[in-house]
């Protein structure tokens, strides 16, 4: 079955044809190290989450290589190591671990290689040296900029003129640029800031040279797939593809540009200003990764989202009837020969994830309703499979239920529910009746099944 998917470049959906199918490659612009993510962050991590398990289902998992870069060099880490009087890499040691850690907590498998900049350096200065050679740079005043004017295709992904980014563009306005769109490759340091010695004299990079100088030295060009968030076409996205294709004489930088879209918060932008900011260290904590995983993925990527507490009770409802099914179904399930056609076709449909999930509910009735055991385990595990390449449905179904519970309440929970089921054996209605009560002041709600009683945390 063929991938499509929507090419920013293109502006339309294409086949992915990979270079190399026994090397795909997929570069996602990753984190800024210097304060926890907040929940606009992890959306392109757990789409590309779900691109990356795609790829490897379709190529092999040795075959697929996804590298997540780490911004490690930056003003607002030099003003939080300043702030905290504390070495720069004492800063970003801390938040990259953090980071990580959230991330996982959310499903997403560790990218293949997780480059930092500061270790690209010299890769920076190599690919610098080239387009100043080559004209597409100059010098100036302690500066390295590159010349936007000298490149043809100049605004072509982002759809913009030159005269159209600098109309309110994020654009430093310099006396000693060519053209205001010019952007650094290189710049002098400030006082306290990381100092590197180079040809072009003291200083550091600027940030767009260092994607394109992690891209070639762990990737090589043309990369497959380049992803990050809409925010980023311009100018970030638009500046790696005009210095990436200059310093390679033309040559192809990458073969698919994809994009998500924003998120908003109950349809508002996300603000430290308007304090709506919602971090994920934080939102771990009261509900469950896979349902804010859940969330993040009930609207297509490319669409905007809004971040609503609904959103959330909605994906927990999603997530407990799925479950639900799974701890009814009981058993094991058979091992299926390949994943369900109508849901692979829903993902390989430029990531149609809210396709890919109603096809998870339809997976969930033919549990439901197999007539047999044997087609009811076989049903199952079709569910189990579509899940996990969503990244979804890995855990027991009873320990799903559970959580929430702390666990010196467990014991009781579980007593009750057997004094329950032998009053019950004893037709004492009235009391299975108190006890069914006493569960429900605790918060737990009583599943009564053919196969006995469960029980759920309702939190």
């Amino acid at each position: 079955m063929p991938l499509f998917l929507h090419d920013t470049l293109a502006r339309e959906k294409r086949e992915f044809v990979p270079r190399d199918p026994e090397r795909v490659t997929v570069y996602v612009c990753g984190p800024t190290v210097y304060n926890y993510a907040h929940i606009g962050n992890a959306r392109p991590v757990v789409v590309f989450d779900v691109l990356f398990r795609l790829l490897r289902e379709l190529y092999g998992e040795r075959a697929v290589i996804y590298a997540r870069n780490v911004t490690d060099v930056d003003d607002k880490i030099n003003a939080k190591a300043a702030d905290e009087g504390v070495p720069i890499r004492t800063i970003t040691d801390r938040y990259l671990k953090i980071y990580n850690q959230d991330m996982a907590s959310l499903g997403a498998l560790p990218p293949t290689i997780e480059p930092r900049a500061t270790a690209h350096i010299d890769a920076m200065l190599a690919m610098i040296a080239v387009l100043v050679a080559d004209g597409k740079a100059y010098a100036a005043e302690g500066h390295v900029l590159f010349d936007t004017q000298s490149f043809a295709d100049y605004g072509r992904l982002s759809g913009r003129s030159l005269d159209d980014m600098i109309a309110g563009a994020r654009v430093e306005v310099a006396p000693y640029k060519r053209h205001p769109a010019d952007f650094v490759l290189w710049k002098p340091s400030k006082p306290g800031e990381p100092v590197w010695e180079s040809q072009f004299g003291p200083g550091r990079p600027g940030w767009h040279i260092e994607c394109s100088a992690m891209i070639e030295q762990n990737l090589g060009l043309p990369i497959d797939i380049h992803g990050g968030g809409h925010d980023l076409i311009f100018p970030h996205h638009e500046n790696e593809l005009a210095q990436g294709t200059c310093a390679h004489g033309g040559a192809e930088y990458a073969r698919y540009w994809m994009h998500n879209g924003f998120l908003t918060m109950d349809a508002e932008k996300m603000s430290k200003s308007l304090g709506n900011v919602k971090l994920v260290h934080e939102l771990i904590e009261k509900v469950p990764g896979e349902v804010i995983r859940w969330a993040l993925l009930s609207a297509h990527y490319r669409a905007p989202l809004d971040w609503t507490n609904s959103l959330l009770a909605q994906s927990k409802t999603s997530l407990d009837r799925l479950y639900g099914v799974l701890q009814r179904a009981g058993g094991a399930p058979h091992e299926p020969e390949a994943i369900p056609e109508a849901f692979m076709a829903a993902l390989s449909d430029d990531l149609n994830t809210p396709k890919a999930m109603a096809e998870l509910f339809a997976l969930a009735k033919a549990v439901e309703a197999a007539p047999s055991k044997g087609a009811r385990a076989a049903a199952k595990a079709e569910l189990l499979i579509a899940g996990r390449l969503l990244g979804f449905l890995q855990q027991d179904p009873y320990d799903w239920f559970e959580a929430g519970a702390a666990e010196d309440l467990k014991p009781k929970i579980e007593a009750l529910l057997a004094e329950r089921l032998q009053a019950r054996a004893d037709k004492n209605w009235a009391e299975a009746d108190r006890i069914r009560a006493e569960l429900t002041a605790l918060n737990v709600e009583v599943l009564d099944g053919k196969d006995g009683a469960s029980w759920r945390f309702k939190g």
